[in-house]
C-alpha cells in the first residue's frame, strides 16, 4: 500500500473500508475497500478526517486485513458456526446456526491474542447461543500483514477449531416435587412450572411428574419412578436446604451412582446439587434450590444447557463458577450476555 494525499487520490483504489461515526445516527463504512476514488469523494474523505489515504500496492509477501480475517476464521469455523456474509472494516464475525452450547478453547485463544498484530472476541465459554447470535468477533490490528506471520499463527494454534457449538439434544426430563406442604395439598407447587418452562425454552419435555412427602424412602420411589418412566435428565426440587425435614441430598445419594457437588458457587444457588447415574455419567440427577422457584436466573441455567448438550460438568467447573457467579439482579435481566457464568 502506499501513502498519498487525499486531493491528489482521484483514480486510485482504496486498500480499507473507511469509517464514518455520526454520533447517534451513524457508525459503519462510507466507502468500501476497492472503491475507485472520485471527485466528488475527496470532500467526503476529508470530512471524516482524511487528509491522507492508503491506496493499493500489490505485494505478495504481505496480506490485506479482510484477507487476514479469513485466516483467523479458519481458525475459528465449525460445524454449526459460519461467518457474517460481508467483512467490514476487516472484521469477520462468527455467528450460531442453530441453539446450542458454545464451547471456547481459552488456551488456544490466548496463543492467538498473545501471537501480536491480530484478535480474536469471544462470549464465554459454555455459552447458551441462540440461532443467528453473534458469538465472536475477529480481526488484524494492521491494514496488511506479512503472510508468514498469518502462516506462523495457524501452525501454533494447530488444525482443531478454537469453537465448538453442540447443538442441544432432545431430553426426556423427570421432575421430582418434594414437600409436606405440596403433598398434603397446603400450598399450590408454583416450583414445577417454572422449570419446566426452561425446560421446554432449550428443546427439551417432562415426562414424568412426582411428588413426596418429607420422608426420604418416598422421595427415593419417586426417583425411580420418573426413571423407570423413561427420563434421562431427573430434576428434584424442594427439600435441598439445611433444615431437619429437608432430605433430598440425602434421597440422590442413595439413587445416584456418583454425586459431582452438594453445593455452588453461585448466587442465587448455593445448594444447588449434582449428581450422576449410570456406569458412563448417563442421567444427570439435580437438586434444585427454592431460589431457582422465585429468582429470575440462577446456577440452574448456567447447568441446564451443557446438560442438555450432553457435557459432563466436573467438580472442578463447579467450583471455578465463583469469579462470575454473582447475580447482579438488574432491573432488565439481559442473561446470558452478562457477567453471571464468566468462572468457567
Amino acid at each position: 500500500m502506499k501513502l498519498v494525499d487525499t486531493k491528489d487520490a482521484v483514480g486510485q483504489m482504496l486498500c480499507h473500508d473507511i469509517t464514518r461515526i455520526i454520533k447517534g445516527q451513524e457508525k459503519g463504512p462510507v466507502f468500501r475497500k476497492g472503491h475507485i476514488i472520485r471527485e466528488e469523494d475527496i470532500e467526503v474523505l476529508l470530512s471524516v478526517g482524511k487528509d491522507h489515504i492508503y491506496i493499493w500496492e500489490m505485494n505478495e509477501n504481505m496480506m490485506h486485513e479482510n484477507d487476514a480475517a479469513l485466516v483467523l476464521y479458519d481458525l475459528c469455523k465449525n460445524d454449526h458456526l459460519s461467518r457474517t456474509d460481508d467483512i467490514k472494516e476487516g472484521k469477520v464475525e462468527l455467528v450460531a446456526e442453530c441453539d446450542g452450547l458454545l464451547k471456547v478453547d481459552a488456551e488456544r485463544l490466548y496463543k492467538v491474542n498473545s501471537f501480536g498484530q491480530m484478535m480474536i472476541a469471544s462470549v464465554r465459554n459454555n455459552y447458551p447461543a441462540k440461532k443467528g447470535k453473534h458469538v465472536a468477533g475477529m480481526r488484524v490490528i494492521p491494514l496488511v500483514i506479512e503472510k508468514e506471520k498469518m502462516e506462523g499463527v495457524r501452525k501454533q494454534v494447530g488444525d482443531e477449531p478454537i469453537f465448538k457449538l453442540i447443538p442441544y439434544k432432545s431430553k426426556k426430563v423427570g421432575i421430582v416435587t418434594t414437600g409436606n406442604e405440596v403433598y398434603h395439598g397446603r400450598i399450590k407447587d408454583t416450583f414445577t412450572p417454572v422449570v419446566t418452562a426452561k425446560i421446554e425454552e432449550l428443546g427439551s419435555k417432562v415426562v414424568a411428574h412426582e411428588i413426596s412427602s418429607d420422608d426420604p424412602e418416598m422421595e427415593i420411589d419417586c426417583i425411580n419412578k420418573v426413571l423407570a418412566a423413561g427420563a434421562d435428565v431427573v430434576l428434584c426440587t424442594g427439600g435441598m436446604s439445611v433444615d431437619p425435614d429437608d432430605k433430598t441430598p440425602y434421597a440422590i445419594r442413595q439413587t445416584a451412582d456418583r454425586v459431582v457437588s452438594y453445593g455452588a458457587p453461585v448466587l442465587p444457588g448455593a445448594m444447588f446439587m449434582l449428581a450422576y447415574k449410570g456406569a458412563h455419567d448417563e442421567i444427570p440427577i439435580m437438586g434444585l434450590p427454592g431460589c431457582v422457584m422465585f429468582e429470575g436466573r440462577t446456577v440452574f441455567d448456567l447447568i441446564l444447557p451443557r446438560i442438555f448438550a450432553d457435557d459432563i460438568i466436573s467438580k472442578e467447573e463447579i467450583d471455578r463458577l465463583g469469579m462470575g457467579g454473582y447475580c447482579m439482579h438488574c432491573k432488565s435481566c439481559n442473561f446470558p450476555d452478562c457477567a453471571l457464568g464468566a468462572g468457567v
